[in-house]
């Protein structure tokens, strides 16, 4: 049986959470009236009360929990970076957590911080989560009186304020540079298959060849397993060495680099007959030899409008919930890896 939330008591009233609130901790501020039927409602179907739902409009953390699905993705420390700057400037600090990509964690984590510990928080899901498809956590933490803003990965049936990147815009925008630097032999590497982003980029790729009017070969489309990443050249040597391939972009920085290592070991010219475009724009593709050209997706102005829009909704006096998803454009940085674009 699902457990009743000051949420649902709310809607079942026509009121607000604030309303419920003050209603059951007996406030001079409402009515006798409403606070005999909003207690008596709450006794007979057993509300258990959460504290941190009922205290929320009168007790501040000025505390917000961010949670990231992995620690090693440079993506995600740029996010951080910018939630940071944000939060310090309006005098909130951070909790910072990993989920792993564990679905159980990432419940734990939540139910942790709604305990009472942040006032909301950022989140960019799990990969169990999303392959899973389950996202009664996130649910039962906006229930609670928790705000969620979600960023990259998110959960489209979930009412909260969501941050992505053009991802489909990005792979059509590769497929096109490419093309106008020569190549028409390009393969797509994802080891996000799995995931929305990755399909999105996936189709994008196929966006991109249609419009450079490029005949799409089934085989150019490789997927690998992400977690195989000490694996990838070895997967891909054999692909490389069967096929004809003049140009790839990968959704990630490790597979590109695996790539652009396989091509030049056997015999290709990195950028002048081979070239190579990863998403992410990280420390990878600054170091790597040649520097990777990517696809940047913005991290850090991510993580800074996630932030903005979180305090703001923390610091509103506007009773209406309404959501919003902003896209964050993404844009191609030339580096060493691919054969300069040189506009007519």
């Amino acid at each position: 049986m699902k457990k009743l939330t000051i949420k649902d008591i709310a809607n079942h009233f026509g009121v607000s959470i604030s309303t419920v609130s003050k209603a059951l901790n007996d406030s001079y501020e409402i009515s006798v009236s409403t606070k005999e039927k909003i207690q008596k409602f709450a006794k007979e179907k057993n509300y258990k009360p959460n504290f941190n739902a009922l205290s929320l409009k009168n007790r501040k953390t000025k505390i917000i929990g961010i949670l990231i699905p992995n620690m090693l993705n440079y993506f995600f420390a740029q996010v951080f970076k910018g939630v940071e700057k944000v939060a310090n400037e309006k005098g909130y600090k951070i909790i910072s957590c990993i989920s792993n990509e564990s679905l159980e964690k990432e419940a734990e984590t939540l139910e942790m911080l709604s305990n009472g510990s942040i006032d909301g928080v950022i989140l960019s899901m799990a990969e169990e989560t999303e392959v899973k498809n389950e996202y009664t956590h996130f649910k039962n933490t906006i229930n609670d009186g928790i705000p969620i803003v979600m960023f990259d990965r998110v959960a489209e049936s979930i009412p909260c304020d969501k941050i992505i990147t053009n991802d489909f815009d990005g792979a059509v925008n590769a497929v096109q540079h490419l093309s106008k630097t020569g190549h028409k032999k390009i393969a797509f590497i994802s080891t996000l298959s799995h995931l929305n982003v990755g399909r999105l980029r996936h189709q994008g790729y196929l966006k991109g060849l249609e419009k450079e009017n490029i005949a799409l070969n089934i085989d150019y489309i490789i997927n690998i397993k992400e977690d195989d990443y000490k694996e990838y050249e070895n997967v891909l040597t054999p692909i490389f060495e069967k096929l004809d391939i003049d140009a790839v972009i990968a959704t990630d920085e490790s597979s590109a680099i695996a790539a652009m290592k396989v091509a030049i070991r056997q015999g290709y010219k990195v950028p002048d007959d081979f070239s190579v475009i990863a998403f992410s724009n990280g420390i990878l593709a600054r170091h790597s030899s040649p520097k990777l050209t990517t696809v940047s997706q913005h991290g850090e102005q991510m993580g800074a409008t996630a932030a903005e829009f979180l305090i703001n909704k923390l610091e509103s006096t506007n009773a209406e919930e309404t959501t919003e998803t902003i896209v964050i454009k993404t844009d191609i940085v030339e580096r060493k890896s691919t054969k300069p674009l040189f506009l007519n």
